[in-house]
């Protein structure tokens, strides 16, 4: 009677501060508001990308969901639910806009404003222009395919013929011819400086003595270069002879680049008669169909990848009877929105319970009783236990079955209120005890990420027991916003 006594006061004080942790959630976070928002909807022409649920942004912030998508006559209708606090006008507008190099898409929302009144529930919202997509890329590769043919025909009329080759050896010829005046030129301006040396000698010889001493200094000034141009005078004629090796490497890069140019012609007449991979791409109906059917396998391979979301779930119950918590960490990785695969590690306080049976001998027996009888003993250790399960959604209800809690076992969640509220039903252990072990759950998200659990656990056996407790369920999104915050550690 006691230890039920402790089990509720302990129930109590955990239900109190659960209480007064939703109070203060609710009172700090300004998700905590139970508007659902309200609804509009648009028409586009190809909603290639998009998936239920998937974000709505204006400014590149959050301020609904896409809510469903479906056919409207020969185009798609997708509904969006809004945040009562943001407000639309009639001049709104939304686009799709790609979200990765993956694929997937999400839309933008530009919400307009005054003098137009605003949107009603219901109502439809205008579309933008559609984003880029595929098929526009492919149009604009091809179109510089074309420019680029364009160019090497120009070039093939300007140096692949006969009179271009002419054009370019008469160029080379005339810098030849030009440089050889300079260096006539050079060798006749050396004489004429000796016998301007002669002159200004003859006439320092009356100068003033100021003079003198100016022109003497003049004199050793060109004495001075008259002995630098005569020492290197095998020097200037060498690097004369280097500008005509560099002459003669022009002539023959002019050779090779009208070799160069009657390949490419070669090349782009295959490619326009078809021959050739080039040509068969460009030409072969039957290999371009083929391309495009392997461009868009490729797209049905990265289309799901691109819709994997990695879900983590964190809970923690209490046991009010055993006077125990149980906890657990929990992975799903889901790959469309209506299946995903799902991991867990549970620290259980009751582990594995073991049950044995031994004869026990009665000496002497009591009046009428059997001198032998059978004893059963039940054993109970700590342990760890793992759950790995493939679960499949339809409709409003989840079905799975796996390993539960290092069993075989099966589960069926039912969700209710959009996905707020579930109720989940547990079936494993089978043969471990009189009756297979079955756990009832319920479960409501009372503020954003943050649900209560409650239920009972062990139901049809003597073993069962009551729990309370509380779950953290996140997503891709949340880990983006908290991985910027974890410390990076350094080697």
């Amino acid at each position: 009677m006691r230890e039920t006594y402790n089990a509720a006061k302990v129930g109590l004080l955990v239900l109190l501060i659960v209480a007064a942790s939703i109070a203060i959630y609710r009172f700090v976070d300004e998700g905590a508001q139970g508007d659902e928002g309200y609804r509009v909807y648009a028409i586009f022409d190809d909603v290639q990308g998009l998936v239920p649920k998937s974000r709505v942004l204006i400014a590149g912030i959050p301020v609904g969901t896409i809510d469903a998508i479906r056919l409207d006559g020969d185009r798609a209708r997708v509904d969006l639910r809004i945040d009562r606090k943001v407000k639309l006008y009639q001049n709104a507008q939304v686009a799709q806009r790609s979200a990765s190099l993956l694929g997937e898409s999400l839309l933008v929302i530009l919400p307009g404003g005054p003098p137009k009144p605003e949107i009603e529930d219901g109502a439809q919202i205008a579309t933008a222009a559609p984003a880029t997509k595929t098929d526009d890329v492919i149009h604009t590769v091809g179109e510089i395919a074309e420019s680029v043919k364009k160019v090497t025909t120009q070039l093939e009329r300007s140096f692949g013929n006969d009179e271009a080759g002419d054009k370019m050896s008469s160029a080379l010829k005339n810098l030849t011819e030009a440089l050889e005046a300079v260096n006539r030129t050079i060798h006749a301006n050396e004489a004429a400086v000796g016998h301007t040396v002669t002159n200004i000698e003859s006439i320092t010889t009356d100068a003033a003595p100021k003079i003198e001493r100016i022109l003497t200094h003049i004199e050793q000034v060109t004495r001075d270069i008259h002995t630098v141009i005569g020492n290197n005078s095998k020097g200037l004629e060498s690097g004369l002879g280097r500008v005509d090796g560099t002459i003669a490497s022009i002539e023959r890069a002019s050779k090779d680049l009208e070799s160069v140019m009657k390949d490419v012609k070669q090349v782009t007449d295959r490619t326009a008669r078809g021959e050739g991979t080039i040509g068969r791409l460009t030409s072969d109906e039957k290999l371009i169909n083929e391309v495009e059917g392997v461009v868009e396998g490729v797209n049905n391979f990265v289309e799901p990848i691109s819709r994997l979301q990695t879900i983590v779930e964190l809970r923690s119950e209490y046991n009010f009877l055993a006077n125990t918590f149980k906890n657990y960490v929990g992975l799903r990785i889901q790959p469309r929105e209506d299946r995903y695969y799902f991991f867990q590690l549970i620290a259980d306080p009751r582990g594995r319970t073991s049950f044995t049976q031994r004869q026990v001998r009665v000496s002497p027996p009591p009046d009428g009783e059997p001198e032998f009888y059978e004893e059963t003993i039940s054993e109970t250790k700590d342990a760890f236990r793992f759950s790995l399960m493939f679960a499949k959604r339809v409709h409003f209800a989840t079905f799975r079955f796996g390993i539960l809690e290092s069993t075989g076992g099966l589960g069926m969640d039912i969700h209710l209120l959009h996905d707020s509220f579930e109720l989940t039903t547990d079936v494993f252990a089978i043969g471990e005890q009189q009756y297979a072990r079955v756990r009832e759950r319920l479960s409501y998200e009372v503020v954003k990420r943050l649900w209560i659990v409650g239920g009972m656990d062990d139901a049809l056996n003597q073993s069962r027991d009551f729990f309370l407790g509380a779950q953290l369920r996140f997503n891709d999104d949340d880990l983006k916003s908290i991985l910027p915050f974890i410390p990076a550690t350094t080697m």
